[in-house]
């Protein structure tokens, strides 16, 4: 059974290439375009992963990963931060939010991967 890889994302370009990207590598991928879909998201279909933008319609990605990681049946799922949000010290303000790892955009393809697969094998 493939991986379900959670894409929570607002802009169609960077959802397109996430979903390509993965689902040619054998992952099923699930999108949300805000965060509050998001966390229903999470809630309803218990991805493998979630790839979690910060800038989002209605609650920040910050905000998304505290409600996810504080529902104890979602809590272990691994977030990965994928954020052109990359000022100094932003990705401290993902960890403390409870994020798995943190991806600064424009990203490389083939390192995303790379960091999803050390959460999905």
């Amino acid at each position: 059974m493939s991986k379900l890889i959670l894409v929570i994302e607002d802009q169609e370009d960077n959802r397109r290439i996430m979903r390509d990207l993965f689902t040619s590598s054998g992952y099923k991928v699930i999108e949300a375009v805000d965060g509050i879909a998001g966390v229903t998201a999470a809630e309803t279909n218990r991805p493998d992963l979630i790839l979690m933008d910060i800038q989002l319609p209605g609650i920040d990605g910050y905000e998304a990963t505290k409600r996810i990681k504080s529902n104890p049946d979602l809590k272990e799922i691994p977030i990965i931060v994928v954020t052109s949000y990359a000022l100094s010290g932003d990705d401290v303000k993902a960890f403390e939010a409870g994020c798995d790892a943190y991806v600064a955009k424009p990203f490389s393809p083939r390192e995303l991967l790379a960091q999803a697969q050390k959460y999905l094998s």
